[in-house]
């Protein structure tokens, strides 16, 4: 079962075997949107291949020439047409006919409900459009959104990019600190936020954290003009006059009427911030017509969409590019009907989010492994109280997902029969870059698999050479794409540095891969999740999948510490399922779970330590932050906890280290 490959050239040694592959249905296959054909169209001209998929939106200008890659890593994309994103993504469709169409199944946490059409969404974007101008935002200006999710946070980012100014969508876990390092960045001229959103039944104050950002760094200079303030939940909010105006008073006065005009392709849509090795968070830019044109395609192909008869869901908050991708842009500009839920999967119940899918019969259902893994380790008991009959597809996004949650993904929330798309992309990429395509491929539990049609992906050694099947290395992307960054805003050389300085030509993820004997791509996690052990690089995602292969195994998180005799050594930390009874003590657990991943991958992935803990540290979306476990695992002084959903995490966890 383990073989050892050559640790050459800064190959990432792949140690486990693949499992079985399932074809899509018969069924599926034969009613998809999209065939084989589809890659021999893209690979036999990419350019024109993606000319194809941008007239699929509406150009005020067609465009004229496709890509200038001549200023290499600076491209361009459709730069002579022009186009409105938010007229692609509402106005169109009522022209269409289909402004009856529900856009929006939104759900509060407590428990209420809207139901918005193309057409009243489109009203309400209009009226936001013109109280932005009212407040003196113009094309180009910036304008940071600090909301739950709610409707007014997709009403207010098509607003902004309705009168072609750019938004900064700030995640609503993040700290006072954390927002106004990115006003400041961005040099943000307003700010849209909420009194407060809910959260695990209680309210998540968020215009608190606004005063408090704009408190800060006294006798420095704010660009902040005015702070918009959408009443959501009736908490207690501090109010300065002059500078805090609140939504519902202020949009009524708008008029509904508001003409989109055009604004040139390569007009700045957003930015988002993203974490940067240096500490310093990384403001990614992202355009309109590429953006748009592959967000909207890979939507429609990567889920097979049926705009007349699906029920579209992602999980993901808009404060994170999944949200921005595939829960505004995509889905609308392709006038699909969708779910918009704001609160956790566990309240009141763990069945909350399965009502959901009953009540509004969802057929395409997007979310997290951590979020799989959580109800693994909840029990299969808890889905069986809901009807999912209605679901034909399925997809997983934000990090590798482990062979063992992706089966019981697909048995248990898919009745053993629907597809599973498991996406890799970034918030660099802006849209999915490598994923099957439901109706074609023939999906291995774990792989993300093919680069999507019209996308040039590579997995190389250091020196950019292209490894054997078989082998691990490095993920790069080594042609231009629609959707690609247009550089780190305000900062052109750290774009360069960051993403083409090791490759040159070619944009270097940061991810470690490998190809399988098939040639399917396998993502093993951030290189600076890559351990080196004894002069081995090993990836903690399979070692982490190891780990959670056992039965009595929730969830994993693995870290490399510093160890002086290999240099770096495996630190693993446990959520045991809830049922289980073969683990009676972390003692036991540790030598059972040890000996577990030596035999599924060898001595050289042997944990030295594996510490059994109550639950991980994990922001608000899901994603762990390992950076905290590997403090604790070498003894240092835990840093900053701020973006944890529990802050009080990390004490539990180190109190058990000790």
């Amino acid at each position: 079962m383990v073989s050892s490959k050559n640790n050459t050239h800064g190959v990432i040694e792949s140690l486990q075997t693949e499992v079985e592959s399932f074809p899509p249905p018969a069924a599926f296959t034969q009613a998809a949107q999209y065939g084989p054909e589809i890659y021999q169209q893209a690979n036999a001209d990419p350019q024109e291949f993606w000319a194809e998929q941008a007239r699929t939106l509406h150009w005020h200008t067609p465009f004229t020439k496709t890509l200038d890659w001549t200023n290499p890593p600076f491209a361009t994309w459709f730069e002579d047409g022009e186009l409105n994103v938010a007229y692609n993504c509402l106005d169109r469709h009522i022209v269409a006919g289909n402004g009856d169409r529900v856009a929006l199944y939104w759900e509060g946490e407590p428990g209420d409900r809207r139901t918005i059409t193309y057409t009243e969404l489109l009203s309400e974007v209009k009226k936001a459009a013109n109280l932005l101008i009212s407040l003196g935002i113009q094309q180009g200006d910036r304008v940071a959104i600090y909301l739950p999710m709610i409707p007014e946070a997709v009403i207010a980012m098509l607003a902004v990019a309705r009168i072609g100014a750019v938004h900064s969508v700030v995640f609503g876990g993040f700290s006072a600190e954390s927002l106004r390092a990115r006003l400041d960045d961005a040099a943000a001229k307003l700010v849209i936020t909420a009194d407060g959103g809910w959260r695990k039944g209680r309210v998540s104050p968020l215009k608190p954290a606004v005063d408090d950002a704009l408190d800060l760094n006294p006798g420095t200079e704010l660009t902040v003009e005015h702070v918009l303030v959408v009443r959501r939940t009736e908490n207690d909010v501090r109010w300065e006059e002059g500078r805090d105006l609140w939504w519902h008073e202020e949009i009524v006065e708008m008029d509904a009427e508001h003409t989109a005009r055009p604004f040139p392709a390569e007009n700045p849509l957003f930015i988002l911030y993203t974490s940067g090795t240096t500490g310093k968070p990384k403001g990614i830019l992202h355009t309109s017509g590429g953006y748009l044109t592959q967000t909207s395609f890979t939507h429609r192909a990567v889920f097979d969409l049926r705009p007349e008869t699906d029920v579209y869901w992602s999980t993901a908050d808009v404060g994170w590019i999944t949200g921005h991708s595939y829960v505004v842009y995509g889905p609308l500009a392709n006038g699909a009907t969708q779910v918009m839920y704001e609160g956790t999967p566990e309240t009141p119940t763990w069945g909350r989010w399965w009502e959901i899918i009953e009540r509004y019969g969802v057929t395409t259902f997007y979310t997290a492994p951590t979020a799989i893994r959580s109800f693994m380790k909840v029990g299969r008991e808890v889905t069986q109280q809901n009807d999912l009959s209605s679901i034909r597809l399925l997809g997983s996004v934000g990090e590798a997902i482990n062979p063992e949650a992706w089966l019981w993904y697909r048995e248990v929330i898919g009745a053993g029969s629907a597809p599973i798309v498991d996406t890799w992309w970034q918030t660099e990429t802006g849209a999915i870059m490598v994923s099957p395509l439901p109706g074609i491929t023939a999906t291995k539990p774990g792989s993300a698999q093919v680069p999507i049609p019209g996308i040039s992906i590579d997995v190389v050694d250091d020196e950019a050479r292209p490894v054997p099947n078989g082998s691990g290395g490095l993920l790069a992307i080594t042609q231009p794409w629609p959707s690609m960054l247009r550089g780190i805003w305000g900062d052109p050389e750290r774009f360069q540095e960051t993403y083409w300085d090791k490759f040159g030509d070619k944009y270097f993820a940061g991810d470690g891969a490998r190809r399988d004997e098939d040639g399917d791509i396998w993502l093993m996690g951030r290189v600076d999740d890559v351990m080196n052990v004894s002069g081995h690089r090993l990836s903690t995602t399979e070692i982490e999948s190891s780990l959670v292969s056992h039965h009595s195994v929730a969830e994993a998180a693995v870290v490399g510490a510093a160890d002086e005799t290999t240099g770096q050594a495996v630190v693993a930390f446990v959520i045991l399922k809830s049922h289980q009874t073969v683990m009676t003590d972390a003692d036991q657990a540790a030598v059972i779970l040890k000996a577990h991943v030596g035999a599924q991958i060898g001595a050289i992935a042997r944990p030295r330590q594996i510490f059994v803990v109550n639950e991980l540290p994990k922001t608000r979306s899901g994603k762990i932050i390992r950076r905290l476990l590997q403090d604790v695992a070498e003894g240092r002084e835990v840093g900053d906890t701020t973006t944890l959903a529990d802050t009080m995490v990390m004490q539990s966890i180190s109190q058990k280290v000790r």
